[in-house]
């Protein structure tokens, strides 16, 4: 008999594998809205299957944890059980011998801190704090709500300008997020339990690149009151849009030469065409709002002249100050800002970098921009300085990826820590410590600590620091603003509790929350236009009269993701021009045919159906 054999899965651990796969998409796939107990103690359970049963805490102490929750669950506890719980599972954290058992513990430790109202709802009155309610996952996910089914079912339709103004209904920027939004509501697109998410942004692309002029809707009669928005960014642009079809008469104050904020002055046009955004602000505009281009609020006017003029104000001033390094030698000549480099590339003033070798400090979009903006100006190489992992880096994966594609190199791990300059002052070389990733932050990610090795020089001509934005928040603050670490401090409807003789101030976007994603800007905009409205005594209905496409039963077996291509990386990075291909008409038809109308299907039926007005 053999002493050793080569081992083949059996028949039921394939099986097990398969059902493994199964439970990870739907995972992925769990829609917000549900029972935070219920799904504690689900989790819970699997992980007691896990165990191998060696050590008391684990075999014993998890079962008894998932006893305490079914008694929750099912009115059998009283507050004591809830201490009980806490008192477990911290026991059987301490003292499981391995990460089954202690991490299950902390599950249910994280579930007791995080939503201990839930527990204390379920124990005195047996119900959630908010009761069950699935919405779909696509459009609860997207911060403006757009009806995403709706337009994805249009697409299928064949009826793209229909698409768009349903889309407009949530999001004025059809245009600009159909290239550039960082699609959050594919992550729990329920099409992840068969097999990958659909082309939601892709789908968006299509409709706007086949749709043609499509008209905005007609305003409601002028009410006589006037809002003034400081800012033309996404956030600004999107409030006014709104504000302008309630009928409200409405002016921007932009402190650069065009409209669009860090839509033109952030993203380049390989990514985000002009004219393509153009598209998005003429529709815009075409409502009847009035635009003041080159006014520095704060210099030419301060924000209380504007609310002695206007009934209302919106300040959406966005984050378009860069984030120094601190470090030595970073006023050589050489050492650039990304904000202002991508600035100057947004007005059309391309800086000539032929030549040179560019080091970039970064690792978010900004940096990738730059990095990738800089090939297109003529340098000979580019080098990416990053101080955590590649895998850390804060900008999307398919951004990076297009970096590494075109011959930017990423040199992670790698903190600056001083600037060499020559004898005329000007950037020689960027010195870096090598780091070792650590223990992980509060934020979820490996922190870096100092490496025992000797510092690096790399030799370069050019060096962008793009290590974060900043609000210049300075002219609001003196006019009593209220601001906090950095940013505009508003409530949640984007009201802020100003002074007497700031009465009627609102803010939203980047100055409130700090630099964040294109389609949360908007969504702040639109909230505050929402609200705007009540303040001034009103409440318009934004409505939707699109016709939705009824839904069939056609789109269950498996079925690939189309993905976007892009044109050649040795041609593309030669250029500004648009990078990205769009669908074709047999892709969209597919990509759109995906769709599992969670809409229709899902939980959210028995609650109203879709929503046709904010």
């Amino acid at each position: 008999m053999s002493r050793l054999e080569i081992l083949t899965p059996d028949h039921a651990q394939t099986t097990v594998e398969n059902l493994y796969r199964d439970l990870e998409r739907r995972i992925v796939a769990s829609p917000p809205g549900l029972c935070p107990v219920d799904m504690a103690a689900s989790f819970l359970k699997f992980c007691r299957a896990q165990t191998c049963g060696k050590c008391v805490p684990c075999r014993v102490g998890l079962a008894q944890l998932e006893i305490l929750l079914e008694d929750v669950l099912n009115q059998r506890a009283d507050m004591k059980t809830l201490d009980l719980i806490e008192r477990t599972a911290r026991v059987v954290s301490a003292s499981a011998d391995c990460a089954i058992g202690w991490e299950a513990a902390n599950m249910v430790l994280q579930g007791v801190k995080g939503f201990r109202d839930d527990y204390v709802e379920h124990i005195t009155h047996g119900r959630c704090t908010c009761g069950l309610d699935q919405p779909v996952p696509c459009v609860a996910l997207c911060p403006a709500g757009v009806d995403i089914p709706g337009y994805v079912a249009l697409v299928k339709a064949g009826r793209y300008a229909d698409a768009v103004r349903l889309i407009r209904n949530d999001n004025p920027f059809p245009t600009a997020c159909g290239f550039v939004c960082e699609h959050p509501c594919e992550a729990r697109c329920r099409r992840n339990m068969v097999d990958a998410s659909v082309n939601i942004r892709g789908l968006k692309r299509f409709a706007v690149d086949h749709a043609g002029k499509v008209p905005a809707p007609v305003c409601a009669p002028a009410t006589g009151k006037r809002v003034a928005v400081v800012g033309g960014g996404p956030g600004g642009l999107s409030a006014a849009y709104y504000l302008s079809l309630m009928g409200h008469s409405v002016t921007i104050y932009e402190k650069q030469p065009h409209l669009g904020g860090m839509l033109r002055y952030g993203i380049p046009s390989y990514r985000l065409p002009r004219e393509r955004l153009q598209d998005d602000i003429d529709v815009i505009l075409s409502t009847g709002i009035q635009v003041q281009t080159d006014v520095t609020i704060g210099e030419n006017q301060s924000v209380k002249d504007l609310a002695k003029e206007y009934d209302a104000v919106f300040l959406a001033i966005g984050a378009h100050a860069n984030r120094a390094l601190g470090i030595e030698g970073e006023d050589s000549q050489g050492v650039v800002s990304a904000v202002a480099m991508l600035r100057d590339i947004g007005n059309e003033k391309y800086p000539d970098f032929h030549g040179k070798k560019v080091v970039v400090i970064g690792g978010g979009n900004v940096a990738m921009d730059a990095a990738r903006s800089a090939f297109r100006l003529g340098a000979k190489a580019v080098d990416i300085v990053y101080r955590r992992r590649q895998d850390d880096m804060t900008a999307q994966q398919e951004e990076v990826v297009g970096a590494v594609g075109e011959g930017c190199e990423v040199l992670e791990l790698q903190v600056p820590v001083r600037i060499e300059a020559d004898a005329d002052g000007h950037v020689a070389a960027l010195w870096v410590q090598p780091q070792i990733i650590g223990k992980i932050d509060a934020g979820g990610r490996p922190r870096p600590a100092d490496a025992k090795m000797e510092g690096k020089r790399i030799a370069c001509d050019l060096i962008v620091v793009a290590v974060g934005q900043r609000i210049d928040y300075r002219p609001f603050e003196e006019c009593g603003v209220p601001v906090h670490k950095g940013t505009i401090q508003a409530n949640t409807t984007g009201r802020v509790a100003a002074i007497q003789e700031t009465a009627g101030l609102f803010a939203g976007g980047d100055c409130v929350s700090g630099p964040s994603t294109v389609v949360k800007a908007i969504a702040a905009g639109k909230v505050a236009a929402a609200n705007i409205d009540n303040y001034l005594g009103f409440n318009h209905e934004i409505v939707s009269d699109v016709e939705i496409p009824s839904a069939c039963l056609d789109d269950r077996l498996p079925c690939g993701r189309v993905n976007m291509t892009e044109r050649e990386a040795a041609k593309r990075k030669n250029d500004f021009d648009l990078m990205e291909n769009g669908m074709t008409a047999q892709e969209a038809a597919q990509e759109s045919s995906r769709c599992l109308r969670c809409d229709h299907f899902g939980f959210g039926v028995f609650k109203g159906g879709r929503r046709v007005k904010w």
